[in-house]
């Protein structure tokens, strides 16, 4: 990456994965704004980004309004990819491959939340279905069903898609618009007052800015506090892995989420699971990649195998852990101005939603840079300064 072209830009973004793409690219789409974009990234090979081991889902299953909003126009951007990029470009398409989550309930509480959920969403127009154990059990005769009271399901708009791809074009729109990208690291940054002024980089370089937009993953805690700001944004370690089964089933696997926290689902002629640590779930270094290889044995083989008996002989053909930019507030993103630095905006603590989350957050944040407010989509409940009015975004289909 070259070294910056001015020494002064109207917008700076710290973090290029998707969340730093994401915007550049929607900013090059706003009608009336030709500000100049800089985008600061340390690491241009993202080997560490969450964007790089994400297992690159979707889903319409939240409870809340906004959630559902944002996943249902994330579903509309996969589906007409090509043609948001412009022809142009000529990015290809992409597709969804919608064999559903299945939320399995155990308990009745859980259960009534699920129904509760689902009248939400199919009030927005979601295809999701409440089911029975016996309905479940009829449409997929594999699962193990004897401690389960009910699922929701949802074929459609839900499932996996190519995120990797989706990034890659949003980086190649960005610099297309002349958006400038710059290896470099945020060493410092200038506040007086209310109002950020520009980034020192860690050569010594100093880069005068009007917007400065925090992006910066699992590391965005330390970017705002370089402003004095306050972020609860942590890394969390996430793990997931590639099997092949003996038996294999005869239909796709839905995207399951059993009650013990692990989930699975099919990846191609194999198939994925993915957990969070064995019994704690600490906050880490955001370097720290270190693999747990005791949790297969412990915790997810014997809950893939209980749940689906035919997993019973499966083997691991690949493994890796990754990171969710994780919110211990309220696990949901954390999006703004900061009261107190109206010119600091926050696109951060995405808690694991962050990839099928980029097309409208990135459009959303576009739209408050050019032109002071959301206009798309009202992302406003989930501003960043609840955290300091000490108001939680209440979001229960958390995995």
């Amino acid at each position: 990456m070259p070294a910056p072209t001015y020494a002064n830009y109207d917008v700076v973004i710290v973090g290029g994965a998707i969340y730093g793409s994401a915007v550049a690219w929607w900013l090059t789409q706003m009608s009336g704004f030709d500000g100049r974009v800089l985008v600061v990234e340390r690491d241009p090979t993202y080997a560490k980004a969450a964007t790089s081991h994400t297992n690159s889902c979707i889903r319409q299953q939240f409870s809340s309004e906004t959630n559902i909003e944002i996943s249902q126009f994330g579903a509309e951007f996969i589906h007409n990819f090509a043609s948001y990029m412009g022809e142009e470009l000529r990015a290809p398409a992409l597709r969804l491959h919608s064999f559903g989550y299945m939320y399995l309930a155990d308990t009745p509480p859980f259960a009534s939340a699920l129904k509760q959920a689902q009248a939400v969403q199919e009030r927005l127009g979601a295809a999701t279905r409440h089911l029975s154990r016996d309905q479940i059990a009829a449409a997929y005769p594999f699962y193990h069903l004897d401690d389960i009271l009910a699922g929701n399901h949802n074929l459609e708009n839900e499932g996996y898609f190519d995120g990797g791809t989706m990034f890659d074009w949003f980086r190649r729109g960005a610099r297309a618009g002349a958006v400038e990208y710059v290896h470099a690291e945020v060493a410092a940054i200038d506040r007086t007052g209310t109002a950020v002024h520009g980034v020192t980089l860690r050569d010594g370089t100093s880069i005068g800015c009007g917007t400065l937009v925090n992006t910066a993953g699992c590391n965005a805690a330390g970017v705002a506090r370089m402003a004095g700001l306050h972020l609860p944004v942590v890394p969390r370690k996430r793990y997931t892995f590639v099997f092949d089964a003996a038996q294999p089933l005869d239909r796709d696997l839905p995207l399951t989420i059993d009650p013990s926290g692990v989930h699975m689902r099919s990846e191609g002629k194999y198939y994925m699971a993915g957990s969070p640590p064995a019994d704690t779930d600490p906050d880490v270094d955001p370097d720290d990649f270190a693999f747990d290889h005791g949790l297969w044995e412990s915790k997810v083989w014997p809950a893939i195998a209980t749940r689906i008996p035919q997993f019973e002989a499966i083997k691991v053909i690949n493994q890796w852990v990754g990171h969710y930019d994780y919110n211990p507030f309220d696990q949901n993103a954390l999006l703004g101005r900061a009261q107190e630095c109206p010119n600091f905006i926050f696109v951060n603590g995405f808690s694991g939603h962050g990839l099928q989350q980029s097309p409208a957050i990135g459009r959303g944040i576009a739209e408050l840079i050019a032109y002071g407010g959301y206009r798309s989509l009202d992302l406003s409940a989930l501003d960043v300064n609840r955290v300091a009015r000490g108001e939680r975004f209440v979001e229960t289909a958390i995995i």
